[in-house]
């Protein structure tokens, strides 16, 4: 498997984005679970449903991509 491949790049983007969604809402909802809010910002509001949409669609991104390299 070559790391520039062309034929790979797209799978291997969406693989990126899918995991970066998955972490960051992970994230997110670790620190609210905490009662951290984020620094900087005034008026913040954790919206799970928003949290759960995002790591679903994260997790079948991340599905699709690792597939789609496997094979």
């Amino acid at each position: 498997m070559d790391l520039f491949d062309f034929d790979q790049l797209l799978p291997q983007m969406l693989l990126a984005v899918g995991l970066a969604m998955i972490v960051g809402s992970a994230l997110a909802w670790f620190k609210y679970r905490k009662g951290e809010a984020p620094k900087g910002v005034q008026d913040a509001q954790f919206r799970p449903g928003r949290t759960v949409w995002m790591l679903v669609v994260g997790t079948i991104l991340s599905l699709w991509a690792g597939i789609s390299l496997l094979t």
